[in-house]
């Protein structure tokens, strides 16, 4: 039964993860943090090996679902790789940070964040992409409709935010997504399509570095791993599908709408704990 539930657990984290570009995480460790100890899964989980666990099975959903995008020409490799000079540093310091964390500060600190992640892609309209300047990174896109988009960053400022999106997957075990997307489409001005897409490319080296960083601390539980990766590597195929075939908008509606439920749900839970 706990084989059961935990590869549709991984099923469920790899199509949602590859679908919106967050690596399947945000799934993953509340899972394992809710049905730990329970009749679901007797076994009781500490907020190091959830997201030490996790990060395991994000470098496969990063690999799974990049894959599938590079079939349809969304990641943005060089974009993907400039950011991981930020998130690898930063994913060895949130691996650090996470080591003092209890389960309800874990669970509190994690449900605040998503909900401002929520409130931010809420308000994206009413912000405007930072000025583009041709002597950064510059890129143009062309979708499959022909509509046009122009975007690009700052160099130092793209591995700024990706320390902060590498220090926050160490730390909560989400793969950084969770920010990077929002940041790539607010502040950058990328098509949701590519961000998502660029997002996973970036998560499979991020995760990895991390993954290593928490396997030496024994913060992954390898039972629970063999049955969350089948699911995942699957799921983010199936929502690399789903991606290509959903509108920007209602992306990043449903991403919005996820957030806030998980991040109230994980407050909640903190905050009786």
């Amino acid at each position: 039964m706990e084989w059961f539930i935990l590869v549709c657990v991984g099923l469920l984290a790899g199509t949602i993860g590859s679908l919106m570009g967050l690596g399947g995480g945000i799934i993953v460790v509340p899972a394992l943090l809710w049905l730990g100890g329970t009749a679901l899964l007797s076994e009781a989980v500490t907020p190091q090996v959830a997201v030490g666990t996790s990060l395991l099975i994000m470098i496969f959903t990063g690999l799974s679902s990049t894959f599938a995008y590079m079939k349809k020409g969304t990641v943005d490799y060089k974009s993907g790789l400039i950011f991981f000079i930020g998130s690898g540093p930063g994913a060895l310091v949130g691996v650090w940070l996470n080591q003092g964390l209890q389960v309800q500060q874990f669970q509190i600190f994690f449900g605040l964040f998503v909900i401002l992640m929520s409130f931010l892609l809420m308000i994206r309209h009413r912000l405007k992409p930072m000025e583009i300047k041709k002597k950064g990174i510059w890129r143009v896109y062309v979708d499959p409709e022909g509509q046009r988009y122009e975007y690009g960053f700052q160099a130092w400022l793209g591995i700024l935010i990706a320390f902060f999106v590498g220090l926050l997957s160490g730390l909560f075990g989400i793969g950084g997504g969770t920010l990077l997307v929002p940041a790539m489409i607010l502040l950058f001005a990328f098509p949701p399509h590519v961000a998502v897409a660029t997002s996973m490319f970036m998560i499979i080296f991020t995760a990895l570095l991390s993954s290593l960083s928490h396997l030496a601390l024994g913060n992954v539980n390898w039972l629970f791993a063999a049955a969350l990766v089948p699911g995942a590597w699957i799921g983010a195929k199936l929502g690399a599908v789903l991606n290509t075939r959903l509108k920007s908008d209602t992306i990043v509606f449903v991403f919005r709408l996820f957030l806030l439920f998980v991040g109230l749900r994980l407050i909640y839970e903190g905050w009786l704990g």
